[in-house]
């Protein structure tokens, strides 16, 4: 980095607000402070800048403290006319000069961003109008001739091309996720239909997911306006779900829906329909800004915390030839792209929606969005009855630990294996039920209800099976005419579909086709970067810290908490990042005492400094001799009452929350998947054994090329993508000098 004690940073959030913005300007100040330079809020976006003075303002690192779990923007937003006026360009120019500000981090939208590159590329004109005029002196504008740019896109739509996700999108999928639960419920009771009005002017991004993650049965999006005629299968789509036993009924409309003819379809619109085809009165729910609202979730929290931090990077980094970019997320991975370029393609995507290229528009999107759209689309075309019976057979069956999702697994794959003339079982109690023969055939209503459900209905054990058990495994696949299995689990699963590879020669009745999906709050699996239910665990770890935070506002207390995870350092590290911990011990890096030594000098010290809460996260086996309660005494010893500690294990409340929005994605995706890929298997007359694999067409690899990257001694994937991350939280756990 090429930083000087002179560099000044700007940073601002422009436009609408979206929760996890907070915990970007966190991360820009401090690591903006950790590199040495000063960063400066520029509060009520663009039109601080306009009005200068103490709309803009030194921050320091105790000014961004607490605001991580705060929805909204602490420094302020709002639009401003000005900025469309070369005299209000002029003015803006002015007062960031004027505080030595020429390198800039914008949070918001295109809007927002293209603005923002505009006043790049006027800059220097800017400056000789306001030299020439007398607005500020010729040093000033030679101190500070060019400006340096980098955006963060804060949206709930997830609009924007260049990033895989945008701040402030996965805490509305939980607001509108909630609803659509809570609505359910009352939808049920009463045999009644709902339509929920979601926002998404141009984009179907929430409206989609929501639709899937919540069960729904329909859905509207703007990129994919529906075909004519679209009244009479949507009330056929309907009808056929209640004939299946459905009680509810719910329908998702994105605010910025359309027909063909470019008419818009209104929640009001389809009341009209549904009343007039089925004399049955349907209920309107319009969630509007409830979705901005509410604290941030845990992803929310952790990406925009990293992608603060590369974005000071990269201003930092930039020189008077460096193009704006845009700093967002790939496959979980931090990228920078090059900003103009995104904010093109995505206004793109309307002007195909006006030339009737739906295709288009929805493959701009992504393929994420696009497989989506399938996906949703086999789902409700789905039917309860087949007409013809192909005669194969289908298992379904969890092994290992529950994880948060797997409920979502079985919904999803039971379905589609129906609706594609296979007969579906249900392996209950995972392996010993597979041992035992405890099998039990599934119909459509048997899964109905299980998108929003915790735990594993059909049961799950951490049991690997033994020698004697693999004869009995056997007999059982055989007597039960079983043609495949879909086996969804963490470590044990993966050693059972290990060990039932090896062992094909020896039991032919294993020489059918298994796809193995990622199941386990601990993450601890390859190949695939999030498993079913770690996102649950994640949330459920970092809503716990923020209860303990809370429970420590009255008085000078430090908190030690002990996270799942065994020997991997998903949850703590994560966990630890989301809920600004100070530090974070991971099974992987281990616990010393001279390390101990120094974390205890920076508390001490943090607390002398005007400190009041001090947050220490670890994993469960960090240390089989500094376990969280040694390290929680130690810290009260050397306290000497200057503090209190408290130890919080959180335990098995992170296996047993309702499964978040991306969980219930993720497991959608997988399960649909793993079907396709098992049938296809079968209709090519093979028995192959396949894995879960991030980046391959289909998501499936074969089981043995994604074993090869299981570290078995130490049960956790050889390449953990979140160990990227520890950088990122030691760099915001100690202020400047601070235990140095």
């Amino acid at each position: 980095m090429t930083a000087t004690c002179a560099t000044r940073i700007g940073v601002m959030t422009s436009g609408g607000d979206a929760q996890g913005m907070n915990a970007a300007v966190r991360a820009i100040a401090r690591a903006g402070l950790r590199e040495g330079v000063e960063v400066f809020a520029i509060r009520e976006g663009w039109q601080g800048a306009f009005e200068g003075g103490e709309h803009i303002s030194r921050l320091g690192w105790s000014d961004v403290s607490g605001i991580l779990n705060r929805g909204g923007t602490v420094i302020g937003t709002a639009r401003s006319a000005a900025m469309h006026t070369r005299d209000g360009q002029r003015q803006v120019v002015r007062n960031l000069a004027s505080a030595g500000i020429d390198r800039l981090i914008v949070l918001g939208g295109d809007g927002s961003l293209t603005g923002a590159r505009e006043l790049k590329l006027h800059w220097g004109d800017l400056l000789e109008e306001l030299v020439a005029s007398g607005g500020i002196s010729r040093e000033l504008a030679d101190e500070h001739r060019h400006l340096s740019l980098v955006g963060l896109v804060g949206s709930i739509d997830n609009d924007m091309i260049g990033t895989d996700m945008t701040i402030g999108t996965d805490s509305a999928l939980h607001r509108i996720t909630e609803a659509i639960d809570a609505i359910s419920s009352t939808a049920e009771s009463h045999r009644r239909t709902f339509i929920v009005e979601v926002m998404g002017r141009n984009c179907g991004y929430l409206a989609l997911m929501t639709t899937v993650a919540g069960g729904a049965d329909y859905t509207f999006l703007p990129e994919s306006p529906p075909r004519e005629g679209w009244e009479d299968r949507m009330v056929d789509t309907l009808e056929r779900g209640r004939a299946a036993g459905r009680r509810d009924s719910i329908i998702v409309v994105a605010e910025g829906a359309a027909d063909r003819e470019g008419r818009p379809i209104s929640a009001q619109r389809i009341h009209d329909v549904i009343l007039e085809r089925t004399g049955e009165e349907p209920r309107i729910t319009i969630l509007g800004h409830v979705q901005r609202g509410g604290k941030p979730s845990a992803y929310d929290r952790w990406m925009a915390t990293a992608c603060g931090v590369e974005a000071v990077r990269a201003v930092i980094d930039a020189d008077e030839q460096t193009e704006p970019v845009l700093v967002g997320v790939s496959h979980d991975e931090v990228v920078r792209r090059p900003l103009m370029p995104s904010v093109i393609a995505t206004r793109e995507i309307a002007r195909h929606v006006a030339d009737g290229d739906y295709q288009t528009a929805v493959a701009s999107r992504g393929p994420g969005f696009e497989q989506m759209i399938s996906i949703y689309r086999t789902l409700i075309e789905a039917r309860p009855t087949v007409a013809e019976d192909n005669g194969r057979r289908i298992a379904v069956m969890h092994a290992g630990a529950l994880a948060p999702g797997m409920n979502q697994i079985d919904r999803v794959a039971v379905r589609v294996g129906l609706d594609r003339g296979y007969t579906m079982l249900a392996v209950q109690g995972g392996v010993p039920g597979l041992v035992s023969g405890n099998f039990r055939e599934l119909q459509w209503s048997d899964v109905e209800g299980m998108a929003n459900t915790g735990g594993a209905t059909f049961g799950t054990r951490r049991y690997v099976p033994t020698e004697a058990d693999l004869y009995l495994m056997a007999r059982q696949l055989e007597e039960h005419r079983i043609d495949a299995i879909l086996i969804s689990g963490g470590f044990h699963a993966y050693a059972t579909v290990d060990m039932l590879e090896r062992e094909r020669r020896r039991y032919p009745a294993f020489n059918i086709p298994i796809a193995l999906i990622p199941a386990s709050i601990d993450n601890n699996l390859p190949c695939w970067s999030m498993a079913v239910g770690s996102d649950t665990a994640l949330n459920t770890v970092v809503d716990s810290i923020d209860m303990v935070r809370m429970s420590a506002s009255a008085s000078k207390r430090a908190f030690v908490v002990e996270t799942m995870g065994r020997t991997c350092g998903f949850l703590p590290l994560l966990g630890g990042i989301a809920g600004g911990a100070e530090k974070v011990y991971l099974p992987e890096t281990g616990v010393s005492l001279p390390q101990l030594a120094d974390d205890i000098a920076a508390l001490v010290d943090a607390f002398d400094t005007g400190r009041s809460f001090y947050l220490a996260v670890m994993g469960e086996e960090t240390s089989e001799h500094y376990t969280s309660d040694v390290i929680a005494k130690m810290f009260e010893a050397e306290g000497h009452g200057r503090f209190t500690v408290r130890q919080a294990i959180i335990g098995h409340i992170q296996q047993g929350d309702v499964p978040s929005p991306f969980d219930r994605i993720n497991a959608t995706r997988l399960a649909y998947h793993g079907i396709a890929y098992l049938d296809e298997q079968l209709a090519a007359g093979r028995s192959e054994y396949a894995a879960a694999e991030s980046g391959v067409d289909g998501l499936f690899s074969p089981a043995r090329h994604v074993m090869e990257e299981m570290d078995w001694d130490n049960q956790r994937p050889r390449n953990q993508w979140w160990l990227k991350l520890r950088a990122v939280a030691d760099e915001l756990s100690r202020r400047p000098g601070q235990g140095e």
